[in-house]
């Protein structure tokens, strides 16, 4: 399966929730604001709460593009995000996944709650089973997903995950580099990447 050559639109999984630390919406409003100057397309859970109102109202203020995929029974409870360029109402969270993974050409998780977890697993797990080669990035805000890549670390030291299934994902603990990051992981497999070990840079 090739590799993307170019990213021109990414998909951002967060909250619905802002969190207790001021830092996950300051991330959040950045990236946004960055997605904007780069002109890269926002896809995201179409909600105007939390950290995916922060994202995307930033995204649009600095006159990015945004495009919410949300299904019909969650427009009340996370309060569709009206101004978005497009929005994709789905029969169901299946079709909202599907929807999501087809407009992207990566996949960056800021902090967020299960919701955000089993998103950004399943493309792991499609990443592994070889059905995509599009980039993965955890935006390490504040260190928020330490237990998570510690879990991962786990899962090889076991040996529950082998060498030639191993996972690629990109690690960032700063928002201004997961541009670049993609950018370059798009481009060809980094070699932290070729070598089996997630490529990390940086600490907010």
């Amino acid at each position: 399966m090739r590799q993307m050559s170019v990213i021109k639109s990414i998909c951002v999984y967060c909250g619905s929730s802002s969190g207790r630390d001021p830092r996950f919406a300051a991330a959040a409003r950045r990236f946004g604001e960055i997605l904007a100057h780069h002109r890269i397309g926002l896809v995201y859970g179409g909600g105007s709460t939390g950290l995916m109102g922060a994202l995307a109202g930033s995204a649009r203020d600095h006159g990015g593009a945004v495009t919410g995929v949300i299904p019909e029974f969650l427009k009340a409870r996370e309060r569709v995000f009206h101004e978005a360029d497009e929005v994709i109402i789905t029969a169901d969270m299946h079709e909202r996944k599907q929807q999501m993974f087809e407009r992207a050409d990566a996949f960056v998780a800021l902090p967020g709650g299960i919701g955000t977890l089993e998103e950004v697993v399943e493309q792991l797990t499609w990443a592994q089973l070889g059905r995509h080669m599009k980039p993965i990035l955890f935006a390490n805000v504040a260190g928020f997903w330490d237990p998570l890549l510690a879990t991962f670390d786990h899962l090889h030291d076991t040996g529950l995950v082998t060498p030639a299934q191993r996972l690629r994902y990109l690690v960032s603990d700063n928002v201004e580099d997961i541009v670049p990051m993609l950018a370059a992981a798009a481009g060809g497999l980094t070699g932290a990447e070729a070598a089996g070990e997630p490529e990390r840079v940086g600490r907010m």
